[in-house]
């Protein structure tokens, strides 16, 4: 057996289908100790069954309170529980296993079917989620989530002078807000998570009904409010800033590895008034970053680089790709395609009350769900900057070999670390080789047979897995309506956004926010995997971007430099011509 990661799990036995489906958004990477044992096990397996408390559909006595049920880590990776979730949509009126399937993780062909088993049906949790359902059909705003968001801002506003405090009340600080915050955030975000999926049914059966499917995805484009989306806009902003000006232009042109330091050290009226626009942009949207819910990963704060090279290739797109522009036309779809379905369904006044009702909570909790995760990364930023302040000496002393090593520490180690952290200098240094190992290799979407070792899994940046010809179709599931095509630029990590050309069609694994500005000078996007309310699909109809998910393999099945079709509504890839051999 090969050797398991420090902070494996074992597969539950009363519910064994798991999946990386949603959470590879959010722990694209494998899990770092650190985070894992400060949050992961008693912030995110606790927060989730308060959710499903909360929304009435389980008591907390369903759970085994001695094992991680919900969540899980295997070989390093997290996975969600499918068959937890399936539950969820037995005993939720209107919902099926199989719409929970498709709406948190996509396509799961190696998933098995679901299979009803005693206690899965359960009368009087139904009667408990009705209540529920009522609130979520009516609720004008989500206000949990609003107060959340002015806590989380409060706490970027107040943070302290880190260089004041000591390594002991660094890691004291951290250990407080994540103990204070981590478990109440999960849970509003599972919540709204699982709220979601109540309009998003009730639009997706509609649509059905009335026979055209592909109705849902237009109807639930360009509801506004999605914080994931803000970067890009703001971005776009201080990409035409750079454009229109011929010595930013010029800075940029020299490439982005020095920038920020070339920029800093110009005496320039239109300089200065970029920088200060960036700054205020690092200030507001600094937490985000490739891996973001990872605290030892660099956001644009800890690393600003990685938001020029994006803000890069929005200086390059033309002006009509303007976010704004494909939004405006989003609504409009959305407003007219409303009113033209709630017309079709006059004849049968409760099913359309009951559309209209779903259509203004979508609007609600579709980006409140986002709004939700935004929360969580912020907090994880605070705790991200102190640690690598902390990192940072340690590094200074000898003790650490890099910065991030500090995310090699399990959370019962740290006061151990702090009072003889040479004991700890090889552990660290082997846990880091194993990780960096983990990384380079893309573990199995669906655990349901037990685990398979890493040795048995493909290598990331593989070759393709099977030959494709000229006219071959990749089918997943729809993204975001409209049809574009473009040379494929397949990239693995957000951090080589620099690649990516304006009008090329991104090609990416799995996405978390991070990789949104890569979104706009796109003249697609086509990801691996994706559901219903995953980041892509939510932001690209932010953004009015063509988009397709869940086409399986598709950073190994599509050739680099190969002109491709993406057809957003039917949830396609077509392609068009082979690169050059």
């Amino acid at each position: 057996m090969s050797e398991r990661w420090v902070v494996d799990n074992e597969p539950s036995q009363r519910h064994p289908i798991y999946t990386r489906g949603n959470v590879g958004e959010v722990f694209p990477d494998p899990v770092a100790p650190l985070s894992w044992t400060l949050a992961g096990i008693p912030g995110s397996e606790q927060g989730w069954r308060d959710a499903f408390v909360r929304f009435g559909v389980f008591d907390y006595d369903e759970f085994d309170p001695h094992e991680i049920e919900i969540l899980g880590v295997f070989y390093g990776y997290a996975y969600l529980n499918v068959s937890v979730s399936r539950i969820f949509g037995v005993r939720v009126p209107g919902l099926t296993p199989e719409l929970v399937d498709y709406a948190l993780f996509g396509e799961q062909s190696d998933a098995p079917p679901y299979q009803s088993r005693p206690g899965d049906e359960s009368p009087e949790h139904s009667e408990r989620v009705a209540a529920t359902l009522g609130w979520i059909m009516s609720a004008p705003e989500h206000t949990q989530l609003i107060e959340d968001q002015r806590a989380m801002e409060d706490l970027r506003r107040q943070r302290p002078d880190l260089a004041t405090l000591s390594a002991r009340e660094l890691v004291d600080r951290t250990r407080d807000l994540m103990d204070t915050w981590f478990r109440e955030l999960f849970a509003n975000h599972l919540f709204t998570s699982y709220c979601a999926l109540v309009p998003t049914g009730i639009v997706s059966t509609v649509s059905q009904a009335v026979g055209d499917p592909g109705l849902a995805m237009r109807l639930l484009a360009g509801l506004g409010g999605v914080d994931s989306a803000a970067p890009s806009w703001a971005m776009w902003k201080l990409g035409r800033l750079a454009a229109e000006s011929k010595e930013l232009s010029a800075a940029f042109d020299a490439g982005v590895a020095d920038l920020l330091g070339r920029l800093q050290a110009t005496d320039s009226p239109e300089v200065a008034a970029f920088l200060t626009s960036l700054d205020q942009f690092l200030y507001e949207f600094g937490s985000r970053g490739p891996n973001e819910w990872e605290m030892r990963s660099p956001t644009w704060e800890t690393n600003p680089q990685l938001a020029l090279t994006a803000i890069d290739r929005m200086r390059l797109s033309p002006p009509d790709a303007a976010p704004q522009g494909h939004q405006d036309a989003l609504v409009q779809d959305r407003e007219e395609l409303t009113a033209k379905v709630a017309e079709m369904l006059a004849g049968d006044p409760d099913t359309q009350g009951q559309f209209l009702a779903a259509m203004r909570s979508a609007a609600v909790f579709l980006p409140a769900r986002e709004r939700s995760k935004t929360n969580i990364v912020r907090l994880v930023n605070e705790c991200r900057v102190m640690m690598h302040e902390f990192g940072r000496r340690m590094v200074a002393a000898g003790h650490f070999d890099a910065v991030e090593n500090f995310g090699m520490l399990m959370a019962d180690e740290v006061d151990a670390f702090l009072e003889e952290p040479e004991s700890f200098k090889e552990t660290i240094r082997q846990r880091e080789k194993r990780w960096a190992e983990l990384a380079q290799k893309i573990p199995p979407f669906v655990i349901h047979e037990g685990l398979v070792a890493p040795e048995q899994w493909p290598a990331v940046g593989g070759g393709l897995v099977e030959e494709v010809a000229r006219g071959t179709v990749l089918s997943g599931i729809p993204g975001c309506p409209g049809k574009a095509s473009g040379r494929a630029r397949v990239i693995l990590d957000p951090s080589d956004g620099g690649m990516l050309e304006p009008g090329e069609v991104l090609v990416a694994p799995i996405t978390d926010p991070s990789w949104t500005p890569l979104f706009v000078p796109s003249a697609a996007v086509v990801v691996n995997v994706g559901a219903q309310i995953s980041h892509a699909i939510i932001v690209s109809r932010e953004l009015g971007i063509p988009c397709a998910v869940s086409v399986t393999d598709a950073t190994r099945r599509i050739p680099e430099g190969s002109l491709i079709e993406v057809d957003g509504t039917a949830g396609t890839v077509t392609i068009l011509e082979l690169p050059e051999r």
